[in-house]
């Protein structure tokens, strides 16, 4: 049996996934790689197409939390060198979608690709914290985040502006209710939970694959849109003797500030992933756009100059 919560199918999928088959799951019509299977292989056909369908209850489940998440049309595809043969699922589709006939290779609109990365990660985040919350039982900032989600779709129309405004939410909601040791419990609970984009279906990475640099990870983030940024490392001389410190230059930042505080959950999550479990401590505002700093999670202090980590306040 699969369980019902959002914890439970991806656990379900996740011990159907093996790190050196051959299918994957995707959109058939877009080419997307389905949360919550976008990392994961499977060793034959029949296993894959169980994944393809807990996957569409997973994202059924997902759906009462976050309305606007996309429906696809899940297929599974076999990697042979760079040539991939893909079969439609067609008990289990994620959508209403009509087709007549399967699809042979994924449809891509190449036009709005770029926005669709961006909307994609975006609801992945979604994925990542509303699995946490639920793990956790934090009944009161779901539905906090929840209140807030609906009083936005009362005033925006556009479904991936929404998105944008939901990760907003979640941003402010996770600061003011949860103290900042528990902020970082939440950000490594919740980064564990996120999944990466993979670039290339037929070489895809598992869970089990070596953490991504920081430069790689804000490189995706930067490519699909989120933001224009530099980064660097220094050390920097505190009370607790030299420590080194991320310093990331956000510019074109597609979340906006609430009340004098910035929303970083997208990047908190994705930079917290990174080997040294980078925490944001201190933000601040300039004419070009916001400077942020980080400093590792096993660095002694770092808990203690956390403060707000999803949505600091811009000084």
């Amino acid at each position: 049996m699969i369980g019902t919560t959002l914890t439970e199918i991806r656990d379900h999928i996740e011990s159907l996934a093996s790190d050196n088959g051959e299918y994957y799951l995707v959109c058939a019509r877009y080419g997307d790689r389905p949360v919550p299977a976008s990392e994961l292989r499977f060793e034959t056909r029949a296993t894959a197409r169980a994944a393809a369908q807990a996957t569409t209850q997973y994202r059924q489940a997902l759906r009462r939390y976050d309305p606007q998440l996309p429906y696809y049309d899940i297929v599974v595809c076999q990697a042979v060198g760079v040539q991939t043969r893909c079969a439609r699922i067609e008990a289990h589709p994620d959508s209403q979608s009509t087709y007549s006939a399967a699809l042979t290779e994924p449809v891509v609109n190449r036009s709005s690709l770029s926005g669709r990365e961006l909307v994609e990660f975006c609801h992945r985040v979604a994925a990542a914290v509303f699995e946490t919350l639920s793990e956790h039982s934090y009944d009161g900032v779901e539905s906090a985040i929840m209140d807030a989600y609906f009083a936005h779709a009362e005033e925006l129309a556009d479904p991936d502006g929404l998105c944008i405004r939901l990760l907003e939410s979640m941003a402010v909601e996770l600061a003011d209710r949860l103290d900042p040791s528990d902020q970082v419990a939440f950000l490594s609970a919740a980064a564990e939970r996120l999944e990466h984009e993979p670039r290339d279906v037929t070489d895809s990475p598992t869970r089990s694959s070596e953490a991504q640099s920081v430069d790689e990870s804000l490189s995706a983030l930067q490519d699909i849109g989120l933001f224009r940024r530099s980064a660097q490392t220094i050390d920097t001389e505190t009370m607790d003797g030299q420590i080194t410190e991320l310093v990331v230059e956000l510019s074109g930042y597609v979340l906006r500030p609430h009340d004098g505080r910035l929303p970083l959950l997208p990047i908190a999550l994705t930079v917290h992933r990174c080997a040294e479990a980078w925490v944001p401590t201190r933000m601040n505002a300039s004419d070009d756009g916001q400077h942020i700093a980080f400093r590792s999670v096993k660095d002694a202090g770092t808990l203690d100059r956390s403060g707000q980590v999803f949505a600091p306040e811009v000084c």
